[in-house]
């Protein structure tokens, strides 16, 4: 058993502990109070004057398939050469020794989802895996957690180029409509072979793909920054009764009451950086704030490699910086997207029963001068 003591901890998903311990055991908390009575047999870590949180965690990321220095042979994050792919699996391009990875791990980023970028209209799945270990089949929390779907310029750009569809956005709504459309028609055919098997459909790869999306059992994963983008996968998701993220956001903080009102969690970002495009114009760090106070429930992203995985935290204090209050910046990167990507059960706060993705600072992480003093994945010390 180990004891981390004096340290002040942020739980998340209650009130703040002023001088606490953590009693960690076979990799997982087993409690979290100011006052704990040590077993005689657990090694003790005084961790006086440092700040405890759980471990941070990014949802929507391309770690791992665009890898670092390589060019065309570390990049295995779209198959653009069809804009139909969900039986692409992030887990198949994902490598786990790119010093990224590493990087991550090391500034607190201790989960992610990954999964493919937005090239298609619709990319394959993405998956929730630990920032530590050499075997990526060793690191998956959940697979799959989300379908990818791009909305906007992206899709356009790719397949306009190629002479085909889509080179509108009303291309890319219509190929989404068709592909979830077929599911639903492959689903029924499935349930009514169920007592007569001679009306079983033939094997499509792309439809078992797109089964979990239209069971309820995954949510779209939609790429869209610009609003009219946004309110396309809104309309759809609700046409077909699917669960839905909104990934990016970028135009969320001028409709933020609408999104509200829908009740769809956004992830956003990155906000930090160049406004590449026109879909970027309205990019900013005041949009996760301006979405959490409307009562949108906010993730932020660093959409890694667009900014490296390493400064989520900074992007969090860059958003506090902004007007977001601090306590749902915290939030945005910790419990938030463990739930919006459905591993809250694992990760996400110091709670009982979770896993033990603990990170201890030396400062606040929200500051850029702060480092990590220790830094556990499911209860190992991983911090080099």
């Amino acid at each position: 058993m180990l004891a981390i003591t004096n340290c002040k901890i942020y739980p998340v998903d209650r009130e703040v502990i002023g001088k606490g311990t953590i009693l960690i055991e076979d990799g997982r908390i087993v409690d979290v109070r100011s006052d704990i009575t040590i077993p005689p047999n657990a090694q003790v870590i005084d961790a006086s004057g440092k700040l405890a949180f759980p471990g941070f965690i990014d949802a929507h990321s391309h770690l791992g398939l665009n890898e670092s220095c390589i060019g065309f042979e570390g990049s295995d994050v779209n198959e653009s050469t069809d804009p139909v792919t969900p039986n692409m699996r992030a887990i198949d391009g994902f490598n786990p020794l790119d010093v990224t990875v590493k990087e991550a791990r090391e500034s607190g980023v201790t989960s992610c989802a990954v999964g493919p970028g937005s090239a298609n209209v619709v990319g394959g799945t993405f998956m929730a895996v630990k920032t530590f270990g050499t075997r990526v089949d060793n690191m998956v929390i959940k697979d799959p957690v989300a379908m990818k779907v791009a909305f906007g310029e992206n899709p356009k750009r790719v397949y306009s180029n190629k002479g085909k569809t889509p080179s509108t956005r009303m291309g890319t709504a219509a190929i989404l409509r068709e592909i979830l459309a077929k599911t639903m028609r492959y689903n029924e055919q499935l349930e009514a072979a169920a007592e007569d098997p001679s009306k079983k459909p033939g094997y499509d790869a792309k439809l078992e793909a797109m089964l979990p999306v239209i069971k309820g059992e995954i949510p779209l994963k939609a790429h869209a920054h610009r609003s009219d983008d946004i309110f396309t996968a809104i309309r759809i998701a609700k046409e077909f009764n699917i669960r839905i993220t909104l990934d990016h956001c970028t135009d969320g903080a001028l409709i933020a009451e609408e999104i509200a009102k829908e009740g769809f969690p956004a992830i956003v970002g990155p906000s930090f950086g160049h406004r590449s495009k026109f879909e970027l114009t309205n990019k900013s760090f005041v949009t996760p704030g301006v979405l959490a106070k409307a009562g949108v429930k906010v993730a932020i992203t660093t959409d890694s490699p667009v900014t490296p995985l390493h400064s989520l935290p900074l992007m969090a204090g860059m958003a506090v910086s902004a007007g977001m209050e601090h306590d749902d910046a915290l939030r945005a990167i910790t419990l938030n997207p463990a739930e919006i990507i459905g591993i809250d059960s694992r990760v996400g706060s110091i709670t009982p029963g979770k896993d033990a993705d603990i990170v201890i600072f030396q400062g606040h992480p929200f500051e850029i001068s702060s480092k990590p003093w220790m830094i556990l994945i499911d209860g190992i010390n991983v911090l080099e």
